[in-house]
């Protein structure tokens, strides 16, 4: 009989951080859990991040975690993930550079992680892809221009990935999504 090695407990948190993370993006608007933990983008970097990828975060302390696994930091234009735990207007900046990829090569669109709250603020309505007819949905405590952003930035197949992150709790918003306000 083949037996195959036990997960360690950290490939396990890997593994579960990212289908909860690949669910979301296939079914937009939905809730899924991350693994429990204390710091959910410690969980996510560790599960996306790697000595050949790259990412951009305003903020110091998470730099230094980021960094820990090899991932490089870049500017903002070039990096392939940008971690925002809180995204203020201040931010917008360089949300505003983040690449949306090339009509060659869309896959190299930035990824964004953003921290949330579901169930305040605007009240908007997802179609397209992996959404059955329409979900109705409120994510808040972000710069409201960031909506207006994320729309004149996408003409799919361009435009960002984007994770938004409340506690454990992720939801997916794929370029491919429509949002009306």
């Amino acid at each position: 009989m083949k037996t195959h090695p036990a997960y360690t407990p950290a490939e396990a948190q890997a593994r579960e951080t990212f289908l909860s993370l690949m669910w979301s993006l296939s079914y937009p608007g939905r809730i899924y859990t991350l693994p429990e933990t204390s710091a959910p983008f410690d969980a996510i970097s560790e599960t996306l991040l790697d000595l050949e990828t790259t990412f951009f975060t305003n903020d110091d302390s998470l730099a230094r975690i980021l960094a820990h696994n090899g991932a490089r930091a870049l500017e903002p234009q070039t990096a392939a993930y940008h971690f925002y735990p809180s995204l203020t207007a201040a931010d917008l900046e360089a949300v505003k550079q983040a690449s949306i990829g090339t009509l060659l090569y869309p896959d190299r669109a930035a990824t964004l992680i953003i921290g949330c709250t579901f169930g305040v603020g605007e009240s908007m309505t997802l179609t397209g892809p992996g959404i059955d007819g329409i979900i109705h949905l409120q994510i808040g405590a972000i710069a409201p221009e960031f909506w207006t952003l994320r729309e004149q930035r996408r003409r799919f197949p361009l435009g960002w990935d984007v994770y938004f992150i409340d506690g454990s709790r992720v939801i997916g918003l794929p370029r491919s999504t429509s949002i009306a306000r």
